[in-house]
């Protein structure tokens, strides 16, 4: 519509000459996106970007939609018809569409309340909503070719989340319990052998169009490359299969490598387009990242380009299927996709496992180099708190897992960053950064994604600011957006008086919602502070959005995770020992090693029971509690792991 619409003078006439027109943001003012999002879909039943929404002076929508083409197409209303269209009805019939604007939303306004908490289901739900959810998700996969539902297929971390700790709650000698981990693993391979993964520079794109995860959309955000990380990494913790390591490493590679400011915040996204050729205007999705046989020969001559073609699924026609490629954007190119195995490789070949390896490594890195010469897709360059918190988490728990020094420095840098340049005097937390702090200030995603980040911040480096500023945090949150009379967190303040309308979030897309990451955030404060009231508040949100639980559970798989771990007795891991002392290393180890779902670790100098543990022999000492009992204490970290077990 940029290019079609907005760039006409025609379409530009009648604009300025009968509107107000305003551009949103929707990254940074998801409040507003949402608000006229819901409008658009109530009225048209879907929803979409680009969005088109029509107000009044008063900012009431009226009219609604997505794409609208320039001029009268397939029947449908061309841009320019609609705008006159809306003028004549607005200079003669006002007052009907005014008062259309006000019924609408008011049924908006009806549809966003949950019932008052005293009339809310008593009792805090149960696992049997955790089997519906599993079961719908069963019931939903692709066996074929992994994932959930036909094309397009989209990257959804949250699933992981919910299905890894079903496999961690039924245990994996069930049935069950095993094919919750197989339908993640499984799809977890496809995704990274597929042509959504880039094989060359690491990080995964936004979304496959197709259902084999080959012809993706090429864009890349940073709350994919976060969510995924972690997916990978937890993958790992719990087959050990350095496949799933490899994968995690190479999107947290690219981000440091592509997406890190000097400062140390990290950017949101990768255009898909970009340009075919340096000094010309014509640009191309996909333009960065896509081969012809020819330029792969050109840099890796003809053995090694063989070997690569037949690993990569290269042909000479280009790869991508005319179902996947209805418009031709791809004929004779090559979108890298995994279609052998190395062992295979090897065996047509005639090379070892070890050999295949490091010459397809060899080629990746001379593919990389030139493609780097190409033009680079737009950087946007925005730093997002909420984005960085889940990369934040994604760092610090790969860190964890894989002890890179390098993933615990970026997290650090990064909480840094927002607490040095997006944090207000007095406590409050900005939204974004480009050249300076913004001037919106922080939304529910932006409280509770950081939370979440500084728990996972201060467990791995048992730095106890973090943790106190995630308490702040969490008290600015309850005091911006929690709602006493029905529960849960509003997306706004309601500080803003240009929002007609507070929503609250209850879907885990692209994005887990507040209210999913919250009720996690809430009870692990509660295990690390002793604060009783936060786990109170934690189960009043699983109170509030029951409903969706019960009816829709498809669309809350995080916080189904969350459910699950507020059913369980989290185990509490003590160490009365110092951060920086070699003989903790072991013990945490142990830990680190394992896909531990419910459980904090703490110092502890930094809890409110155990402040006092005493050290064996003045030598680190664990102590594995569950409800604040605790087994044996023990300075032998061979013992501790067969406690953990």
């Amino acid at each position: 519509m940029a290019h079609e619409s907005f760039e006409n003078s025609e379409t530009a006439r009648l604009l300025n000459e009968h509107f107000v027109s305003i551009k949103v943001d929707r990254e940074e003012r998801p409040d507003v996106d949402r608000l006229y999002m819901t409008f658009v879909q109530a009225m048209t039943g879907q929803g979409g970007w680009p969005m088109s929404v029509w107000l009044t002076p008063d900012l009431k929508p009226f009219v609604g939609g997505t794409y609208f083409p320039p001029v009268d197409k397939f029947d449908r209303p061309g841009f320019a018809s609609i705008l006159q269209k809306i003028h004549e009805a607005w200079a003669a019939q006002r007052d009907e569409v005014i008062a259309q604007s006000d019924k609408v939303l008011d049924a908006m306004s009806e549809n966003t309340h949950e019932l008052p908490f005293e009339q809310q289901i008593p009792g805090s739900p149960d696992a049997s909503l955790l089997h519906r959810g599993y079961q719908a998700f069963a019931h939903l996969f692709d066996s074929e070719e992994g994932g959930w539902g036909g094309a397009p297929k989209f990257p959804r971390p949250t699933v992981f989340s919910f299905l890894f700790r079903e496999y961690y709650r039924r245990g994996a000698h069930t049935t069950e319990g095993r094919q919750a981990s197989e339908m993640a693993l499984f799809t977890l391979r496809k995704m990274a052998t597929g042509g959504i993964n880039d094989h060359l520079g690491g990080g995964f794109h936004r979304y496959s169009v197709d259902e084999f995860w080959h012809v993706p959309h090429f864009e890349k955000m940073l709350y994919d490359q976060a969510q995924l990380a972690i997916s990978y990494t937890e993958a790992f913790q719990i087959t050990r299969e350095p496949g799933y390591g490899e994968i995690a490493a190479s999107i947290l590679d690219y981000v440091r490598r592509d997406l890190t400011d000097a400062l140390g915040g990290f950017y949101s996204a990768e255009d898909a387009d970009s340009l075919l050729e340096a000094g010309k205007p014509e640009h191309a999705e996909g333009a960065f990242y896509i081969w012809t046989r020819s330029q792969i020969v050109a840099v890796l001559g003809v053995q090694d380009a063989a070997l690569f073609a037949y690993t990569y699924g290269v042909e000479e026609n280009g790869n991508a299927s005319e179902a996947s490629d209805p418009q031709k954007e791809f004929t004779g190119k090559n979108i890298l996709i995994q279609r052998h195995s190395f062992a295979d490789v090897g065996v047509k070949f005639q090379l070892t496992a070890d050999a295949v390896a490091q010459r397809l490594r060899e080629c990746r890195e001379k593919l990389l180099a030139a493609r780097n010469q190409r033009p680079r897709p737009h950087l946007d360059d925005k730093i997002i708190t909420a984005w960085n918190g889940l990369a934040i988490s994604a760092f610090a728990r790969a860190y964890q897992a894989f002890g890179k020094p390098e993933y615990l420095e970026a997290a650090r840098k990064a909480a840094q960053f927002i607490r040095e340049q997006l944090t207000t005097p007095g406590g409050e937390l900005l939204r974004s950064y480009r050249k300076g702090p913004g001037t919106v200030t922080g939304f529910a995603d932006d409280y509770t994604f950081l939370i979440q980040a500084l728990l996972d911040l201060y467990e791995s480096d048992f730095d106890a600011r973090w943790l106190d500023w995630a308490v702040a945090l969490q008290e600015k949150m309850d005091a911006l957006f929690w709602d006493e009379k029905f529960g849960g967190y509003f997306t706004s303040s309601g500080n803003d008086s240009s929002l007609v309308l507070r929503l609250k979030e209850d879907y885990d897309g692209a994005e887990p919602s507040p209210n999913s990451i919250a009720p996690m955030n809430l009870l692990r404060l509660s295990e690390m502070t002793g604060r009783k009231a936060w786990r109170e508040k934690a189960e009043r949100l699983f109170r509030t959005f029951h409903t969706q639980l019960h009816e829709a559970p498809i669309a809350v798989p995080q916080m189904m995770a969350s459910l699950d771990y507020s059913l369980s007795k989290p185990s509490q891991i003590v160490f009365a020992a110092n951060a920086d002392e070699a003989g903790l290393a072991p013990f945490l180890k142990e830990v680190r090693s394992r896909f531990l779902p419910r459980k904090i670790v703490m110092l502890a100098r930094d809890t409110q029971v155990l402040q006092n543990a005493a050290r064996i022999d003045d030598k680190p000492t664990a102590y594995l509690c569950a409800d604040f009992v605790c087994q044996a204490p023990t300075n032998d970290p061979t013992q501790f792991g067969k406690q953990l077990k």
